[in-house]
């Protein structure tokens, strides 16, 4: 299975209708690709708390449109990054959208975990709740965003749920890139699954980005990573090394669940 990751550079000068087309031109290009995944807000930068509002879209407005189209133009699963979705019915969300090589939607997960710590995506877009996983014909897909990699339950589920191959869309800040690269490798190791982890570069509301996007195999090992500018990272998966290293390294058979709370003395 081939993989391509697109590193998008969310430039502040260029408007949203304009990245909109020109990572529509990106997708389309990935013919040779199998699975196309996009980094997270890449309409309006991660740390654009600002914009959220003003931009938000309803699921099936501009972006997915776009999307759906440049996945059946290519042939490929799309999964489309995430967008700043306006529900009629409730508050914002922070939307993933997964598309099929017919650009049908496979999936819409909305974040789990938001950031901000009682300011910005925190307060501004409301939770998800539910867990997502997509089959495709050679891999099942986990979905997360962002700020979902520091939570290790939200995976252990994800691969309770059939999930191999763990796919998470992110505007990951520069200053905390080491442990980009440490909680990646780490969810990789603990679920013995692939991690394919597609974040932005640039400069989203002043806040420089990671960039780095990573591909990670179940063993741990890094099998590509991108530097900190725009970046397209193909890689070449072998969806049956996570069963095989599943089978040779059993961990996952050994896990204890339902253990009795700690007593107080």
């Amino acid at each position: 299975m081939r993989a391509s990751l697109i590193q998008i550079d969310v430039n502040e000068g260029e408007s949203v209708e304009s990245r909109r087309q020109r990572v529509t031109a990106l997708v389309r290009e990935q013919t040779d690709a199998d699975l196309v995944v996009l980094p997270e807000l890449w309409t309006t930068g991660a740390f654009a708390y600002e914009e959220f509002a003003t931009e938000a879209e309803p699921l099936e407005g501009p972006t997915y449109e776009a999307m759906a189209k440049a996945a059946s133009d290519a042939g490929v699963w799309l999964h489309a990054g995430s967008i700043p979705e306006r529900d009629p019915e409730g508050p914002l969300y922070n939307t993933a959208l997964v598309f099929s090589p017919s650009g049908e939607l496979a999936a819409a997960y909305r974040k789990i975990h938001r950031f901000g710590f009682d300011k910005g995506e925190a307060v501004l877009m409301g939770a998800g709740r539910e867990l997502v996983t997509v089959r495709l014909p050679e891999t099942t897909l986990g979905v997360a965003t962002c700020y979902d990699l520091r939570f290790p339950e939200l995976f252990r589920g994800l691969v309770d749920a059939g999930a191999e191959t763990l796919v998470l869309s992110a505007g990951w800040p520069e200053r905390r890139r080491a442990h980009w690269t440490l909680l990646a490798q780490a969810r990789a190791v603990e679920n013995q699954a692939f991690v394919l982890a597609c974040g932005t570069a640039g400069t989203h509301a002043g806040v420089p980005q990671a960039g780095h996007s990573i591909v990670v195999d179940p063993w741990g090992e890094v099998l590509a990573e991108a530097g900190a500018g725009e970046e397209i990272l193909t890689v070449d998966l072998d969806p049956a090394k996570v069963a095989a290293t599943r089978e040779q390294f059993p961990a996952l058979k050994d896990r204890l669940l339902g253990l009795d709370p700690p007593r107080h003395r």
